[in-house]
């Protein structure tokens, strides 16, 4: 009989080999922390039975977890290294940043909703992640006081990729994003060059819940 831990890494192996391989995701370091991460620790307990299915899955306040071959995929395609410098837009519960964190030499995110941001907080610091900042914010202004950013990735759709994060991207960088209005969106990269100049290409369309701004704070 296969007990709890068997059963998860049953569901990792499943995970990996049919949702990232089968789609042409191939880095093994990748593939190796995409087995080696608790994704059911990154959910509500609701929906915990399903975390390793092909598909989205609500973690409240209106936000979602991405599918984990979207997941795989930004990953990949944002490239990160041991000696990057990372800048997650979105932390959501975390499960993106947890990915980035073991392939990055230090992350930042910025999450918009005060009860996700402290609970992903909560979920990375348990989970044993040194390398992790997290802070409660408005993604569109990115994280000025840290930047320069290797790398910058963002897990909610923009109707048009901010200056500030283009802005806060090192030279050499590059720049992972759903971009759009909801009915239209495309997962692009964006790479600065040495000499300042910006690339922009199409990877696939995507579906993301919309990135939101901060709310303007009212005084009476």
């Amino acid at each position: 009989m296969l007990v709890a831990d068997d059963r998860v890494t049953l569901q990792h192996e499943r995970m990996v080999a049919d949702q990232m391989e089968r789609r042409g995701i191939h880095n093994p370091d990748l593939l190796r922390v995409m087995r080696a991460t608790p994704r059911h620790l990154f959910v509500p307990t609701n929906v915990r039975s399903t975390a390793y299915e092909d598909r989205p899955l609500p973690i409240g306040h209106g936000a979602t977890i991405s599918q984990p071959y979207i997941v795989a995929l930004m990953t990949e395609l944002l490239a990160p290294a041991k000696k990057h410098r990372v800048l997650e837009i979105g932390a959501g519960s975390g499960y993106q940043t947890a990915i980035l964190g073991q392939l990055a030499a230090e992350v930042y995110t910025v999450e918009i909703s005060p009860e996700l941001a402290r609970s992903a907080a909560k979920t990375l610091r348990e989970l044993g992640y040194t390398n992790i900042t997290v802070r409660q914010g408005d993604g569109y202004q990115g994280w000025l006081e840290r930047a320069p950013f290797d790398g910058i990735m963002v897990t909610a759709a923009p109707p048009e990729l901010p200056e500030a994060l283009i802005a806060q991207l090192s030279a050499g960088g590059r720049l992972v994003a759903p971009v759009g209005p909801i009915w239209s969106q495309e997962l692009m990269v964006i790479e600065k060059k040495a000499d300042g100049t910006i690339e922009r290409r199409s990877v696939c369309p995507v579906s993301f819940v919309p990135m939101k701004p901060a709310r303007p704070v009212k005084y009476s």
